[in-house]
């Protein structure tokens, strides 16, 4: 029986960088869900879609991706959070949460997306 690709939830507001991402992603072997680029829409993808992992853009135009992390936290999905302002942009409640500084390096994005597909395997 074959397997399905992993999916992940790409939620990310600069179209070039989630266009750079999604493609990685896709050479890797991963489903892409999305990209996400606004809260909205990263939320509806987040609570009714099949996922195995997400990777959160932190700040989403004026609105942050936090409530998308909770939501995903809810369902007991791993994630990472990718952003300019390193460790520096999360608050206490999420400090433990995998972090890619942009820009992205794709051998960390690698690196950090097989851990986290993983450990949720």
């Amino acid at each position: 029986m074959p397997t399905r690709p992993r999916r992940v939830l790409l939620v990310e507001d600069e179209m070039l960088i989630a266009m750079e991402m999604e493609d990685l992603l896709v050479e890797l072997g991963f489903e892409v869900v999305g990209p996400a680029m606004r809260l909205k829409r990263a939320a509806e993808l987040a609570a009714r879609e099949t996922l195995d992992f997400a990777l959160l853009d932190i700040n989403l135009a004026s609105e942050t991706s936090f409530p998308v992390a909770r939501l995903l936290r809810a369902r007991q999905l791993p994630f990472a959070f990718v952003t300019g302002y390193g460790v520096a942009g999360l608050t206490d409640e999420f400090k433990d949460t995998p972090t890619l500084q942009k820009p992205v390096d794709r051998h960390h994005l690698q690196r950090v997306v097989r851990a986290i597909s993983e450990a949720a395997r």
